[in-house]
């Protein structure tokens, strides 16, 4: 790559978007970041700042993208993506899967760009197939209180095959599973940064319902690798981008305990509504088309993981607000 290559990243001051951003200014690209800060956090590109060709622009994605300059890559991360985030913003979500994902596919066709659509593996569900592969339609409660998440990236994923059908534009999808490390939010309500964080202050572990439900967690450099191969290839998915080494949330608290030597005790609290009860993916075409497969044991990812969070402060100020992560 040179640096006459640009890529815009929606999303790109949150947890994952902020790995892109730095990968794709290793890769030899301008990278132009777009956030409007309502689960991102300026700390997390402020390390960015000094490096040639990056730029941060606060911008509400839903709205026409304040972005005059030619571009090579749109990807479209923006989105709040814990269940916690989207409880508290549902008509947010609803808009950045809808006119957001409209207007980054305005901005790379008109531009000729390849579009790059992060969609998520909870458009399947609560899954009747296990586990699930990209051919699965899945089974989605549309009214639900994890719908404004689910439906907004099934949206999503319509429109972008719109756009590739209609307009011929080099627009592609992944659907990204469970992903975790450093730079996630402490409070955000997902599994790993809260099980890691009670941990840490020697708070009781809380996991919902029996703790027999499970998730298939990616290492976020295994998850960046997946993304910045899609982005590469001709290939218009979606492709599921997740690590198919499934665990249930009992393990996963235990392992953390473990990997942690915290002796925090496990407490069982009410499951919230629709959480999935399985969650697998099939990565065969991941395999196939893109050569990949993630590469980080679970063990290590998360003693990664906790070593950056031992290094942090563990209290979030109010969205948009800088905090040390």
């Amino acid at each position: 790559m040179t640096m006459l290559s640009r890529a815009v990243v929606t999303g790109g001051a949150g947890f994952i978007g902020s790995h892109l951003c730095r990968r794709l200014l290793t890769e030899g690209y301008e990278v132009i970041c777009l956030d409007n800060l309502i689960t991102g956090t300026q700390d997390n590109v402020d390390h960015l700042e000094v490096l040639p060709g990056f730029r941060f622009v606060h911008a509400d994605v839903t709205e026409e993208l304040p972005v005059s300059d030619p571009v090579d890559l749109v990807v479209h991360l923006a989105c709040p993506a814990s269940p916690r985030d989207y409880a508290a913003h549902p008509i947010e979500t609803l808009s950045v899967g809808s006119q957001g994902t409209h207007q980054a596919l305005r901005l790379a066709h008109k531009n000729g760009a390849r579009f790059l659509l992060a969609s998520t593996s909870e458009v399947y569900g609560e899954p009747l197939v296990h586990p699930q592969d990209e051919f699965y339609w899945g089974n989605v409660n549309p009214i639900g209180p994890r719908s404004v998440y689910d439906e907004a990236k099934r949206y999503a994923e319509a429109l972008t095959a719109a756009y590739r059908r209609t307009r011929h534009t080099d627009a592609a999808i992944v659907r990204i599973f469970n992903t975790y490390g450093p730079h996630m939010r402490p409070q955000d309500g997902r599994a790993v940064p809260t099980l890691i964080r009670q941990a840490l202050d020697g708070e009781p572990l809380t996991i919902t319902g029996d703790g027999c439900q499970t998730r298939s967690l990616c290492y976020i450099d295994d998850l960046i690798d997946g993304i910045v191969r899609m982005l590469r290839s001709d290939q218009p998915g979606p492709v599921n981008i997740g690590n198919p080494h499934e665990i249930t949330i009992n393990v996963l608290a235990t392992t953390i305990l473990e990997l942690s030597g915290s002796s925090s005790r496990i407490e069982y609290i009410p499951r919230p509504t629709d959480d999935p009860t399985r969650r697998c993916p099939d990565i065969a075409l991941a395999r196939q088309c893109l050569g990949w497969s993630p590469v980080v044991p679970l063990s290590e990812g998360l003693s990664r993981t906790i070593a950056w969070f031992r290094g942090q402060s563990v209290l979030e100020p109010a969205a948009g607000q800088r905090q040390r992560l």
